[in-house]
């Protein structure tokens, strides 16, 4: 496997890990799959709740309160500066979702802590550039899910003269939110070894653009695939979910572990958008009308308007991420990709990577 270039910075290994929040990929995951090799991702989702919210000044209901310190700036620093103590020079990411409220301060926050680079999905980032002028050697790579996408994101771009550093593109079985509607996802023409080829002609109108793969990649021959498709790399999330350095409660990695493939269902979201995790007792709370009632306190993410459409599905998605990050099995959303069944023991981030990149043994 080739080494993965993304602006000034090289990854050895062409693997990136996919940022979880809240709290599943921080500072101990990130920092260590750097530290093998791949490309380590913060998750800029929620750091308010990092080291029990000793990072979050003002809290209500044991929440961290408002966007200010949902997206603390002092946890994600602290976050970065110990992931660095972990992976010393090595490239760094940061996930910073495109859909969270203050996501131009949230950029800049993880800039300013000493990031390497910039990966925003939830959304098309068409101004994400704005935010990274007074950083000229964070690299940026917006996720996408068509050609179009990408084609809109790269015309934006010419005003700051700028263009991606690298592009994921993900398909519909990965873990979270996706950028499909429900129908799509189960539909042939949207699966991602359908849909990355087009974007990888895009990329050629426009300069030599690493192309990354992401959504249900699982193992080296699913990696080997997606070069062989002219791909430069691969996102993986779920599978690092089953390291012991995941930053996952160990309750969560439980959920995780006992998960049946039948289990693993498309879900709805206040964000708008069908997002894959794990059946639990929420859905059926929510159903039952004994789910948590809905209280807009984190104000995480602009498509919610305030918890209206929290409360138009049932729950909010910042509490519920917390409640699984905090090993809450009874209102805990846990989100996973297709393949979260398919992890059935724990292994270390060096055991993983070994697996990844020789072949499983």
């Amino acid at each position: 496997m080739k080494a993965l270039k993304i602006g000034r910075h090289e990854v050895e290994k062409p693997i990136i890990q996919g940022g979880m929040g809240v709290g599943i990929s921080w500072d101990q995951l990130a920092g260590n799959v750097s530290k093998e090799g791949g490309l380590g991702v913060v998750s800029a989702v929620g750091t308010g709740y990092y080291s029990n919210k000793e990072f979050s000044h003002k809290n209500v209901q044991g929440k961290p309160l408002g966007e200010v310190n949902f997206y603390s700036k002092d946890g994600l620093t602290a976050i970065i500066k110990n992931a660095r103590k972990i992976c010393g020079d090595k490239p760094l990411a940061c996930n910073v979702l495109y859909a969270s409220n203050d996501y131009g301060r949230i950029v800049e926050d993880a800039c300013e802590a000493g990031i390497d680079i910039i990966i925003t999905g939830a959304g098309i980032p068409t101004n994400m550039p704005e935010f990274t002028k007074n950083y000229p050697d964070v690299a940026l790579i917006p996720i996408v899910s068509s050609a179009r996408a990408l084609k809109l994101i790269c015309k934006k771009w010419k005003r700051y003269d700028k263009l991606p550093d690298a592009v994921i593109v993900e398909g519909p079985l990965s873990g979270g939110h996706q950028g499909f509607t429900y129908d799509q996802c189960f539909m042939e023409e949207y699966q991602l070894e359908n849909i990355i080829t087009p974007v990888i002609e895009e990329a050629k109108e426009w300069g030599d653009i690493p192309i990354i793969a992401a959504g249900g990649i699982w193992d080296k021959a699913d990696i080997d695939k997606f070069l062989a498709l002219g791909c430069a790399g691969v996102q993986m999330g779920t599978r690092f979910i089953g390291t012991y350095e995941c930053d996952a409660h160990p309750t969560f990695k439980k959920v995780i572990l006992e998960a049946k493939e039948e289990d693993i269902k498309l879900l709805k979201s206040p964000v708008g958008l069908p997002a894959r995790g794990v059946l639990t007792a929420l859905q059926a709370n929510i159903a039952n009308g004994t789910a948590p009632k809905v209280v807009c306190i984190s104000n995480c993410v602009a498509p919610c308007h305030r918890g209206e459409e929290a409360k138009a599905v049932g729950y909010c998605i910042a509490d519920r991420l917390s409640d699984a990050y905090n090993g809450d099995t009874e209102n805990g959303l846990f989100f996973t990709g297709s393949n979260g069944y398919r992890v059935n023991e724990l292994c270390s981030v060096h055991e993983l990577m070994e697996k990844l990149t020789n072949g499983e043994k």
